[in-house]
């Protein structure tokens, strides 16, 4: 292999992309990125009836929605190609030739039903299943009538039936599986295509792979690929088996846990940046109690060594506040950038503002960050901005939409708020807390009963600079419509809302 750090990342085009995937790439990535190697994108598509187009383009989306790229693989091309498996089937006959040469490897005439009802045999005796090495010591005769039967064959490799298979695993340790549990696994399908341990092991050696870092799961079948390794006379490459995410409730991250596609998260408002450091963090740690990192501090710090062996947990209240996080630390015309094409689907935004409508949108955005978790939520939360045809939640009618006074109050404000000549916070707040002090009521007396009129709610940024950042007869008019549904009775509580 070459003196160079090379990694791959492998996924199978089988269906959605998911965090764990996500996770898996973002720390080949990463590791690369740190040791100054090479990051390759290989697609294992060995799977055949399953693999799709469609699949392959969502991993590529995926991979550049959180911000990762690669050195080698199907798109950018590179010296070890092809990277995707079924445009290699040519390559890896010269290594089942091999095998079966040496004894290694043959041909396996067993029918699925078959295999399961001696799998359910063993199970019922307590043996642990695999399979049996029925056609391990089929003659050349027995295999011709076996053919003339019309069965089908796959290939099967011969593992070791004694001793131990040992992993050096940089995150794991070492881990030894007894040899004699093993059944002899089928490294080329009845279709002729290989399986997952044929071709990733051939492709690792030849794409010159010197770390493997993959998901713990695939740790039982590192012992099959060592043994295969040594068989074919190949050089072993590093192993790193991080550790499994998973849901709140501590089992295997799942669709009942909500949302696992890495697209439903950007549908939900994530920010890339901040979804790429709540997975760095998973299963890592730079080794101090900083949580909101620099993509540059994180690559810079990160090592395998660092790694846990426990699993991780998959907080979603946990990334929902580091993006928060970032959307505060965000400047607030990038942060608009992100926003608009959100707003444009809704209806609520031009897709081509006028300067004035975008410097007002920054305006906006730079109130409204600093309390908004996803990009999703400051356009459900901040709608009252762009429409006055926004609901009026159950809370701001029980507290301050349903009581007798708040009519007369909200006209009185009407009155004031129109004959304004200077439309600025400062104004603003000086006409309503002046109201108040009129009344001789608690400047919250009026203040709340202007926010749930205004904007249907009974939390938010600063009223004054809102109310600033609306049109004057826009404000006064949404005054005069409550005051009018309150007192028709229109606004009253609504029943068997969960507050």
């Amino acid at each position: 292999m070459s003196g160079q750090v090379r990694v791959r990342f492998a996924p199978a085009p089988t269906g959605y992309m998911h965090i764990g995937n996500l996770h898996t790439a973002l720390f080949n990535w990463l590791f690369a990125r740190r040791q100054g190697g090479a990051m390759i994108l290989r697609i294992e598509d060995t799977d055949e009836l399953r693999s799709t187009s469609d699949a392959l383009e969502v991993i590529y989306q995926g991979l550049k929605w959180i911000g990762l790229d690669w050195d080698e693989g199907p798109d950018v091309g590179g010296e070890y190609g092809p990277y995707v498996q079924s445009e290699r089937l040519d390559i890896y006959q010269e290594y089942l030739q091999q095998l079966l040469e040496a004894g290694r490897a043959y041909e396996c005439f067993c029918r699925p039903e078959e295999l399961e009802e001696r799998r359910e045999v063993m199970r019922a005796r307590g043996i642990p299943p695999k399979y049996d090495g029925r056609c391990a010591q089929l003659s050349e005769d027995e295999r011709e009538d076996l053919r003339a039967e019309g069965r089908e064959s796959c290939i099967r490799f011969r593992v070791k039936e004694t001793g131990t298979t040992v992993i050096q695993d940089i995150i794991q340790g070492e881990v030894c599986y007894d040899n004699s549990l093993i059944g002899d696994p089928v490294i080329i399908k009845t279709s002729s295509f290989p399986t997952y341990h044929f071709a990733c092991v051939v492709d690792d050696h030849l794409m010159q792979i010197t770390h493997v870092i993959r998901a713990v799961e695939h740790l039982p079948n590192t012992q099959i690929h060592i043994q295969l390794q040594e068989a074919l006379g190949l050089q072993t490459p590093q192993y790193a088996h991080l550790p499994l995410v998973l849901g709140e409730d501590r089992s295997k991250l799942s669709k009942r846990h909500g949302a696992v596609a890495v697209t439903d998260y950007q549908e939900q408002g994530f920010l890339p940046e901040a979804m790429f450091n709540f997975l760095a963090l998973l299963g890592w740690s730079p080794g101090d109690e900083q949580e909101v990192m620099a993509r540059e501090r994180i690559v810079e710090q990160f090592s395998l060594a660092a790694c846990d062996k426990s699993p991780s947990v998959f907080d979603v209240q946990k990334a929902e506040w580091m993006n928060g996080e970032y959307m505060k630390r965000m400047d607030a015309e990038q942060l608009a950038e992100r926003l608009l094409p959100l707003l444009v689907e809704e209806g609520l935004m031009e897709p081509q503002p006028s300067a004035q409508r975008w410097q007002w949108l920054v305006q906006v955005v730079d109130l409204m960050k600093e309390r908004t978790p996803l990009l999703t939520t400051f356009v459900t939360w901040g709608r009252y901005f762009f429409t006055g045809d926004y609901e009026y939640e159950n809370r701001a009618r029980q507290k301050w939409l349903n009581r007798e006074d708040t009519p007369e109050k909200l006209e009185v404000l009407v009155e004031r708020l129109q004959l304004l000549q200077a439309w600025d916070h400062p104004t603003i707040e000086g006409t309503v807390r002046g109201l108040a002090e009129e009344l001789e009521v608690s400047a919250a007396k009026v203040i709340h009963p202007c926010r749930a009129a205004v904007t249907g709610t009974t939390i938010g940024p600063s009223l004054f600079h809102l109310m600033e950042l609306l049109d004057q007869d826009d404000v006064v008019g949404r005054l005069q419509r409550t005051a009018q549904l309150v007192r028709a009775g229109e606004l009253a509580p609504l029943p068997n809302e969960n507050e």
